[in-house]
């Protein structure tokens, strides 16, 4: 069932089903844009797929027909009552906390994501569904910097892990019109698409857990930081020479491949 504002504005009215601002929750209402959310995902009748917020289903209506499984989770009792309804013969709807889910099986996620906690399921999913080939989640616009950059303020641990495992992707804007309730600030689709031949993965989460800690303290340099990871400022100091990188390096100077270097070397010796 397409959603779309006449929908919505049915279903609030004749279920009593509001969106729960608690929950974060802006119901997508422009069909157009739903299709290309979806589309983006490139999904085939092999892929085992997860939706993360099903909601009154804007994005599950794309979903059902193009793989053989499809699961929406959904922490509103009220909503996957709904989904129920409408798409019990085409998908299983799970009612409960994605954080409480094994997404290890599969092979597709996508989701629009609460903003109120986009940067801790986003590293959830990145590091515990080891059989993704591709994730295509909807934020806040203002949080996609930190998944994306590899330099500057905004860059953080979970942006190395996500580079070093593949490829991501600015997709594109989402207006604040396009939802009910119309959210105070814009949203972005992006995609990640992993790399399917990574034999690594054990160190490059290794990799991101080290980073994580460089960027505790992002203000002070490299050598600071490391020097107190290590307990040993001259063990700090020979490492980054031989990587060849300054002692007066801050932590969003360093790009992911040079903390997948300086975790390698810390293992080593």
């Amino acid at each position: 069932m397409e959603i779309n504002q006449k929908i919505v504005n049915d279903v609030v009215k004749g279920l009593g089903i509001k969106p729960d601002k608690d929950l974060g929750q802006n119901f997508l209402i422009d069909t157009n844009v739903c299709f290309k959310i979806a589309n983006e995902l490139e999904q085939n009748e092999k892929d085992i797929v997860l939706e993360i917020g099903g909601g009154l289903g804007s994005l599950t209506h794309y979903l059902v027909d193009k793989s053989s499984a499809l699961d929406v989770v959904d922490i509103d009792l009220r909503m996957c009552n709904f989904l129920n309804n409408v798409y019990k013969d085409n998908a299983n709807i799970i009612n409960d906390d994605i954080r409480n889910v094994d997404v290890s099986k599969y092979s597709k996620i996508i989701g629009n994501l609460p903003y109120y906690i986009t940067t801790e399921l986003v590293t959830f999913l990145v590091e515990r569904a080891i059989n993704c080939k591709k994730m295509v989640f909807m934020i806040q616009s203002e949080a996609v910097n930190r998944f994306i950059d590899v330099s500057g303020k905004d860059y953080c641990a979970i942006s190395v892990l996500i580079h070093l495992l593949g490829d991501i992707k600015r997709c594109f804007s989402v207006k604040p019109g396009f939802f009910y309730p119309v959210p105070k600030c814009g949203s972005t689709v992006f995609s990640i698409k992993f790399n399917e031949n990574i034999t690594n993965r054990e160190d490059l989460v290794k990799t991101y857990k080290f980073a994580k800690q460089m960027f505790l303290n992002r203000r002070k340099t490299l050598l600071n930081n490391l020097s107190r990871y290590l307990n040993d400022k001259v063990f700090a100091q020979n490492i980054l020479k031989e990587l060849n990188i300054l002692e007066t390096a801050r932590p969003e100077e360093i790009s992911p491949e040079m903390y997948y270097n300086l975790y390698l070397k810390i293992k080593t010796i």
